[in-house]
């Protein structure tokens, strides 16, 4: 099962882009974010007519999530994230898919620092991390999947000195993704990965994708029995690289059937 996880920065602006991807690329299950329109404009014929089947949750001008399966309608289990009822951006969303929770996000920016959007991403984060615990308590098949905005560690940013005091790579931000991480769920590409330095995102400016001055902000995390089922984790950088592209790449896992044992079992 392939599981992808997918800022496409403007689903309409960008629709040619993501059709040519679902193509190439066959997922299972996608998880899209800043959709950048309200609801009655996702493009869901275009989808269907790729081959899969849609939920998603929109927003005038800005964020936006879905979750897509190829072959097959998402069950819809959930839309925002709780704990904060007057929360009206769309940055959550959530389904199930062949027995598996697919939790799509999309978390706040936060930037600049200080300020009300820096608080406000240590809310969500917070909320992420309540919730996220519930689900494990579930003792279900859980994905979180999406753009966190997050940079975990220095590995995961070209030049981490330029970044201190931004809202991707400040220590709280860092601290509270340390703390989501450990209560239980594995950072995909990390497993597989663990000293190569990867990126998801190259900014529009000062040629960042073709010098690969890029980040790592996009992240699939996984639920201890799917992680032992993963056997892949990759970035499909080469679509960045293409015409009116999204500044963010496709990262997607591979699950096999059943659990599989690792060299360090």
């Amino acid at each position: 099962m392939k599981i992808a996880t997918y800022n496409v920065n403007g689903v309409n602006g960008r629709l040619k882009v993501l059709l040519r991807w679902l193509e190439e690329a066959r997922p299972d299950v996608v998880a899209l974010q800043e959709l950048k329109g309200p609801d009655a404009r996702f493009p869901v014929q275009e989808i269907e007519r790729a081959g899969y089947g849609a939920v998603w949750h929109g927003q005038k001008s800005w964020n936006g999530v879905a979750i897509l399966a190829r072959d097959q309608e998402p069950l819809l289990t959930r839309k925002g994230l709780p704990g904060e009822p007057k929360d009206e951006q769309s940055r959550y969303i959530e389904a199930i898919v062949d027995g598996i929770v697919i939790g799509g996000l999309y978390l706040p920016n936060g930037n600049p620092y200080p300020g009300p959007k820096f608080d406000y991403k240590l809310r969500w984060l917070q909320r992420l991390q309540d919730y996220a615990a519930e689900l494990l308590e579930l003792d279900v098949p859980v994905i979180l999947a999406g753009d966190f905005n997050v940079i975990p560690t220095e590995l995961d940013v070209y030049k981490p000195e330029r970044w201190r005091n931004d809202a991707l790579f400040r220590a709280e931000v860092r601290e509270s993704y340390r703390k989501l991480v450990g209560q239980g769920w594995a950072d995909a590409v990390r497993e597989l990965h663990p000293g190569e330095r990867i990126y998801t995102f190259w900014d529009y400016f000062r040629n960042a994708y073709g010098r690969d001055a890029g980040l790592r902000l996009d992240h699939l995390l996984l639920s201890p029995g799917l992680a032992k089922r993963l056997t892949k984790a990759e970035v499909d950088k080469r679509v960045r690289g293409w015409e009116h592209t999204s500044d963010h790449a496709p990262v997607w896992i591979e699950l096999s059937e059943s659990a599989i044992k690792r060299r360090d079992d």
